[in-house]
């Protein structure tokens, strides 16, 4: 039986891990965190093993495992695993794990895979960005409350912008990591919402409303990412909506995705 892990980080993550499960393989999926493994948990009705390996949960031949891995552990995890197809799910912003998911094939001679998102059309009366350093130098020139929607890891970059505190709301996760990061850049008490997605459109309202945003800052994360919903949300309230584009790559669609394993699991 062949071996398919699964770099997971997305909805279309889980959507691939729905779609093989029942394929003649084993799989295997990595997420960065014990949250994230919950989650992936809730979609199967798979009936979960009594016991963990390894950090891992098992459930009917799917086997997930939570922890960020750098270059070298994923290395280790594909020879330990035996792995035969390595399928990058992980957000499109991602970047440096992308790169060390990619030179960790490389390094195993592992067949990759990066599962590309479907692609987001421009809008007119959007503001689109390359980086969130951009969209800082932005709203530097611009006046009114900011609601941050691009994850806690970048939140640094907007303590740049003259009265940061007072202007800036961040909603991140619900995790210890995301809330003590929010915290120690200083946007704490009514400047920090903590709360897992999906966002409705009528959740983005009444957030944009709660903080009385001008401004909504987001990366172009397509509909899976709950893009939609924020860009209708913003143009009912009149919010300007700061989009970051995602980064340019290649890759495969979730169809061909699902084709190459589905060959592979013939061999």
């Amino acid at each position: 039986m062949k071996h398919i892990l699964i770099f997971a980080g997305t909805t279309e993550g889980k959507e691939l891990m729905e779609k093989i499960k029942h394929f003649p393989v084993e799989v295997f999926v990595s997420v960065a965190t014990e949250y994230g493994k919950e989650c992936l948990l809730k979609e199967t009705e798979e009936e979960r093993a009594p016991y963990a390996k390894h950090g891992e949960v098992q459930a009917g031949n799917l086997n997930i495992i939570a922890g960020r891995m750098k270059e070298v552990e994923m290395k280790n995890y594909i020879r330990r695993q035996e792995i035969d197809l390595v399928v990058d799910a992980t957000h499109p912003f991602a970047r440096e794990v992308t790169k060390n998911i990619k030179e960790a094939c490389r390094e195993t001679g592992v067949p990759y895979i990066r599962l590309l998102r479907k692609p987001v059309q421009k809008e007119e009366g959007l503001i689109y960005v390359s980086s969130i350093e951009e969209g800082v130098e932005f709203l530097e020139k611009t006046e009114g409350n900011i609601l941050i929607t691009t994850g806690s890891k970048e939140l640094s970059a907007y303590t740049r912008l003259t009265d940061y505190r007072n202007r800036c709301y961040a909603r991140v996760l619900s995790t210890q990591e995301s809330v003590e990061e929010s915290v120690r850049l200083g946007l704490e008490g009514d400047h920090l919402i903590a709360m897992q997605g999906p966002y409705s459109e009528e959740m983005n309202i009444a957030t944009i409303h709660h903080v009385k945003a001008s401004w909504l800052i987001t990366k172009e994360s397509g509909s899976a990412g709950g893009f939609d919903d924020k860009a209708r949300a913003a143009a009912k309230t009149g919010t300007v909506l700061v989009v970051v584009e995602r980064p340019k790559e290649e890759g495969s669609t979730f169809e061909e995705a699902v084709e190459r394993i589905r060959a592979c699991s013939l061999q």
